[in-house]
């Protein structure tokens, strides 16, 4: 395991952090994990804590917007067959699925949807899905989650006499395409002033302005806000600004499950009738959701959310629950053979960034090998799967390393590429990998600094265990929702005695009692067994890295720590 290097965000103007927790009528502690999220003023404070108050943002301050209510508009008036086009993604699929029926509720024309095939036509807008919109008779095609690099798909689109909105929020290419309207916060002539929503929450703000010129019922719009949390949380967009409202108000439409295929699916994750939380969406739902995309036709998964039957809905739960198995199985072999990929052919200490190729592999999942890749070693990861005798990559990378502007770099060696900082796909020929590898470790020699390759511990602040209470506890889940940009406060606590004896779970977790100044708590660290044989009783204290959880077990709730990483202290030092 690599040793972590623990960060401790402390250094805060003592002064002003005094004011915000006098105003806001908090402890230091509370103001202190505020600052380390950038809110540092009472407005600031009382938007994050009452998000879900939050007024939303003019959805016309988005470049294009006018242009493509106004289409929209025209395709109500004449009933024109509305096509929206979707990712094969959770993004992408809560996109189709919540302007779907948002759109089904207020349009007397035809409604359909199209998600493309993984294997067979790729990411994103692609001509076989232009012509079936051309053959069915569509008129307006309103592509969710995709279509900003489509330059060609859009051209055939024109040729067809088919009009095209873009609803997107990946990086644009140096070329946009020449669609009807483009609506992404990221074009360089938009001035809408948050960035960061992700495809379902662009297309969201479409129908809200909608909404708002149309004079309709906020409430059809709003009661799918439970699409735009799960969409949201899983393409693991920063939880701050906007996201932060929609995602909170989404949550608890999720929790009440009023959908019946949503309901059907937090069944079979087992959290029905819990608060949902983005990290069940994240490890729950979402993989559920996205399997089928992934192994197979992403189409069963709109299918589920839009449904409203509770017999199709078991039907459809169900095959995403063998297709989330049948995932799984394929995540564990291929990322088992990638770790022995690396271990023979990787040289840690020349090249920064993994590529790995294996004939045989399913492009399916090679997304999540790459996430697991870049877990295990801490370096940014591509992993490469054959698919119509090119190779299809999934790039990851770590804190503080571009992968997009990475690929951009080798961008005259790829067939084409896309994505995000931190996540991107690319196509490329065979013969061009190994080449690859060379060019892109070339540019990370360059771009990637030593340190950035010691994965971190972002640590809140330091505490002692008997500051742990309940005020303490409710004013933490406060910060609800967790995600980017908003993590779950960590907290560190030094020289703790361990009570009794620790005890080694399934080998692969640890349990402990840990006590000081009087109070003591249960701590559970997953995946931690290295550190088993490391910890013993009552004479070594430990420090340790730790979230704070509650534990609800037969009807009790309980405070326990969930451990990130501890370290022994031998003769005043640690180990």
């Amino acid at each position: 395991m690599l040793e972590q290097q623990w960060v401790l965000n402390n250094h805060h103007d003592k002064e002003r952090l005094k004011k915000l927790a006098e105003e806001i009528n908090v402890p230091e502690l509370i103001a202190s994990i505020l600052f380390n999220r950038g809110i540092t003023t009472f407005d600031e404070a009382k938007n994050f804590f009452r998000a879900e108050n939050a007024p939303l943002i003019d959805p016309f301050l988005m470049y294009n917007m006018d242009v493509a209510v106004k289409r929209v508009i025209e395709a109500m008036n004449n009933r024109d067959s509305i096509m929206i086009y979707g990712d094969y993604d959770v993004d992408g699929t809560t996109s189709t699925s919540m302007l779907y029926l948002f759109l089904r509720e207020i349009h007397k024309g035809l409604i359909t949807y199209y998600i493309p095939d993984r294997v067979k036509e790729g990411y994103g807008l692609s001509r076989s899905g232009i012509t079936a919109a051309h053959a069915q008779g569509v008129k307006l095609v309103i592509a969710v989650d995709c279509g900003i690099t489509a330059v060609d798909q859009i051209n055939l689109a024109n040729e067809f006499g088919l009009d095209v909105i873009i609803c997107d929020h990946h990086h644009p290419g140096d070329v946009l395409p020449n669609a009807l309207a483009i609506l992404n916060p990221k074009q360089e002539k938009c001035s809408y002033p948050f960035k960061e929503l992700c495809g379902v929450g662009v297309a969201f703000k479409l129908a809200q302005a909608l909404t708002e010129t149309l004079k309709i019922d906020r409430g059809i719009l709003l009661q799918h806000l439970d699409l735009v949390a799960i969409g949201s949380a899983a393409d693991i967009v920063p939880l701050i600004g906007e996201n932060r409202t929609l995602v909170k108000n989404g949550l608890k439409l999720v929790s009440e499950a009023n959908k019946v295929g949503i309901r059907q699916l937090v069944k079979n994750a087992n959290v029905y009738g819990k608060a949902i939380s983005t990290a069940q969406i994240v490890f729950s739902l979402a993989p559920r959701i996205n399997a089928v995309g992934r192994l197979g036709d992403a189409n069963r998964a709109v299918k589920l959310l839009i449904t409203n039957s509770e017999t199709d809905a078991v039907e459809f739960a169900s095959v995403l629950e063998s297709e989330n198995r049948n995932r799984r199985d394929l995540n564990e072999v291929m990322f088992l053979e990638a770790c022995e990929i690396v271990e023979e052919e990787f040289d840690f200490e020349k090249d920064k960034v993994i590529v790995v190729f294996k004939e045989g592999w399913h492009q399916g999942v090679i997304g999540i090998v790459a996430s697991k890749l870049v877990e295990r070693y801490y370096r940014p990861a591509i992993v490469i799967a054959e698919a119509d005798s090119r190779g299809k990559g999934s790039a990851r990378s770590v804190e503080n390393f571009d992968v997009f502007q990475a690929l951009k770099a080798c961008e005259d060696m790829m067939v084409g590429y896309g994505g995000h900082k931190y996540a991107a796909g690319l196509t490329i020929e065979l013969d061009k990998i190994v080449e690859f590898r060379r060019r892109v470790n070339a540019y990370a020699e360059i771009n990637l600094p030593p340190a950035d390759l010691i994965p971190k511990i972002q640590i809140d602040a330091e505490i002692t265990l008997d500051s742990i209470n309940e005020r303490l506890m409710n004013l933490l889940n406060l910060f609800k929702p967790h995600g980017p940009g908003n993590m779950r406060p960590i907290f560190l606590s030094t020289s703790l005695q361990i009570v009794g004896y620790p005890q080694l779970m399934n080998e692969r977790h640890i349990r402990l009692k840990v006590r000081q100044n009087g109070a003591t708590f249960d701590a559970v660290g997953f995946n931690l067994a290295h550190h088993y044989n490391k910890i013993g009783v009552g004479d070594k204290p430990i420090d340790l890295v730790y979230q704070i959880d509650e534990n609800t077990w037969q009807g009790r709730t309980t405070t326990q720590l969930k451990i990130k990483d501890l370290k022994v202290q031998t003769n005043g030092k640690l180990n």
